[in-house]
């Protein structure tokens, strides 16, 4: 991209280190008007201080938004009606959280009047790949800039020498410490990846995980929590009514406490590299094992069976950065018109790592039937001759190419 095609940018700023350095760049070698944008979405840190590097470094135009509210109600809620889980395991913590981000991104260079966005995703990762598609998806004449794939600060030595040839404040050089992981944290998760986790045969310290105790660690008495849905949508706990930040931020705690949500995977990137890494994803463990429990008794069984042939396409669409999709909103219209009797009320027991379904209700939707599903009698409810039928009807074909052999 041409330096003199670029007026104004937009950048999604940490305060960090790289974004810090990127800042500076851009001021540098695109002699260009800087915007900092910072998303508080639930990362568990103060965002503020991004305000202060950012004013010092002579930023004018800097919003610093609290969209933990915004995150947990319109990407994480909708994506967990889905049951979405990426490639067996992953819960998509980082994943969901770039479409929102893209988004203000991309409606701050409008309000600013800025020509750019830039972003400090490298380019190995998944996340260039994500802020870019959502970017393109909503504003697609606006140009993005990706400093990893222009410059040639590619070690941690390099950026670290940047940064004190150009007094850049970061707290953490001065300091002479980091942390040996690449951490990423938002409202759904925490991410770790880099260090010794680069060899999959290593076990990871328990002094990594930040938000639980190891399951041998936690408490040796269960916990129960009952879990209130409408229309898919988790909107009490026992009993007391809370937003959908509110739900995760309890559930973190009380999972975290308990040992819940720990997990070690190599995944398929997008861009076709395998990378390990390691999450902590209290609340949607817990999410996740509550809202099949009430789909198990308020969803048709072919709805329910169709909704997890379709899970994993819906889950990749996430992961690949394809939210902003027509695909992707097509898919959502359904998922959400199959949450419309997911009404009800499900108790787990956390227990040491596990989330333990022991019961699940729905006064209004339920399509259990006791009468037609009990063992003893059922008073004529079910005529079990009627099965002798079926059973010979489904075996026909069985049954003709069984002949042949």
């Amino acid at each position: 991209m041409s330096v003199k095609d670029v007026k104004k940018v937009v950048l999604a700023y940490s305060g960090g280190l790289d974004t810090s350095i990127i800042l500076k760049w851009l001021q540098d070698e695109y002699n260009c008007e800087v915007v900092t944008f910072t998303a508080d979405i639930g990362q568990g840190e103060e965002v503020e201080p991004a305000r202060a590097k950012a004013e010092a470094m002579g930023v004018k135009d800097i919003f610093v938004e609290d969209l933990t509210e915004e995150y947990a109600r319109d990407y994480v809620f909708p994506m967990f009606r889905a049951n979405t889980i990426y490639e067996g395991e992953y819960l998509l913590g980082t994943s969901i959280a770039r479409p929102l981000i893209a988004k203000r991104l991309v409606e701050i260079a409008a309000e600013t009047g800025a020509d750019a966005i830039s972003h400090g995703a490298t380019g190995k990762g998944n996340d260039q790949v994500r802020f870019e598609l959502g970017a393109y998806a909503l504003s697609p004449e606006i140009k993005v800039i990706a400093p990893w794939r222009e410059w040639d600060l590619n070690s941690r030595e390099k950026l670290m020498s940047y940064a004190e040839q150009h007094n850049i404040p970061v707290d953490f050089k001065k300091a002479g410490t980091k942390s040996p992981y690449s951490m990423d944290a938002n409202l759904l998760h925490i991410s770790y990846e880099g260090g010794i986790l680069e060899d999959p045969w290593a076990e990871p310290e328990d002094a990594m995980w930040r938000w639980s105790v190891s399951p041998e660690a936690a408490p040796d008495q269960a916990c129960y929590v009952e879990l209130s849905y409408a229309k898919g949508d988790i909107v009490a706990i026992n009993g007391e009514s809370m937003t959908p930040a509110q739900v995760m931020v309890y559930l973190n705690k009380l999972g975290g406490e308990n040992g819940i949500g720990r997990d070690d995977i190599v995944e398929n990137r997008y861009v076709g590299m395998k990378s390990r890494g390691c999450y902590e994803t209290p609340a949607g463990t817990i999410m996740l094992k509550g809202h099949r429990a009430i789909e198990s008794i308020t969803l048709d069984r072919e709805v329910a069976h169709l909704k997890d042939e379709l899970m994993p396409k819906y889950a990749s669409m996430v992961y690949n950065g394809y939210w902003w999709s027509p695909e992707r909103l097509m898919m959502q219209a359904m998922i959400d018109a199959s949450q419309v009797t997911v009404n009800g009320t499900v108790r787990l027991k956390l227990y040491k790592g596990n989330v333990i379904v022991v019961g699940r209700e729905s006064s209004s939707d339920s399509l259990f039937d006791v009468n037609i599903a009990t063992f003893d009698d059922d008073a004529g409810a079910y005529n079990q001759q009627d099965a002798e039928g079926f059973i010979k009807l489904n075996a026909l074909r069985l049954r003709i190419a069984a002949r042949k052999k």
